[in-house]
């Protein structure tokens, strides 16, 4: 988790940009990218949740079974939601498989401020060949059970506010649109 702790901006409501994609899609890399852009433009405090840090800092105890999942995601969502309403900028870098998990997470924030879906839509094979944690090397052998996008299913989001193929795309180009898309939508002081 990392924090940006300058003046906060009351002119504008905070808001979360939640990322969610397969496994090695690029959530990471590119919410980081997009925390320091947001670090440079703005006063409001940006805080960082990738998954796979709070999972294992706050919660090391839980599983990938799918009610794991969801209590990991809805966990990550309540502490967003907290940071929206305080006026800062949460992102969260998640698989976040499942659509009611994440429409949830974005129901609970609308009443505080700002919910931005990117759908970093990597295809499988890229994630694949990616693979930085030998995780689907080990799930194709049998070795991982219940993994997104081979033995348990990865639901798109139908309706993402951005949608990223980070195949041929850097961190910093991915989080350039994200940028782009914040402002024209009016997120961030002009």
């Amino acid at each position: 988790m990392s924090f940006n702790h300058r003046m906060v901006s009351r002119a504008l409501p905070g808001f979360t940009v939640f990322f969610t994609g397969l496994a090695a899609a690029g959530k990471s890399t590119a919410a980081e990218s997009l925390r320091a852009r947001l670090v440079e433009r703005t006063a409001r405090p940006v805080t960082l949740l990738d998954g796979d840090v709070v999972r294992k800092t706050l919660w090391p105890d839980r599983g990938f079974s799918r009610a794991d999942r969801d209590l990991n995601i809805r966990r990550v969502g309540r502490m967003a939601s907290e940071i929206t309403e305080q006026g800062g900028i949460a992102i969260c870098a998640t698989i976040a498989p499942y659509a009611r998990a994440r429409d949830e997470i974005r129901a609970a924030i609308a009443p505080f401020g700002g919910f931005v879906l990117v759908y970093i839509a990597t295809p499988l094979a890229v994630c694949e060949r990616r693979d930085p944690k030998g995780l689907y090397a080990r799930a194709r052998l049998g070795l991982l059970e219940q993994f997104t996008g081979l033995s348990d299913p990865y639901e798109p989001p139908e309706h993402p506010e951005v949608v990223i193929d980070t195949t041929d795309l850097t961190p910093e180009a991915a989080a350039d649109r994200i940028m782009d898309y914040l402002d024209r939508a009016g997120y961030l002081e002009r």
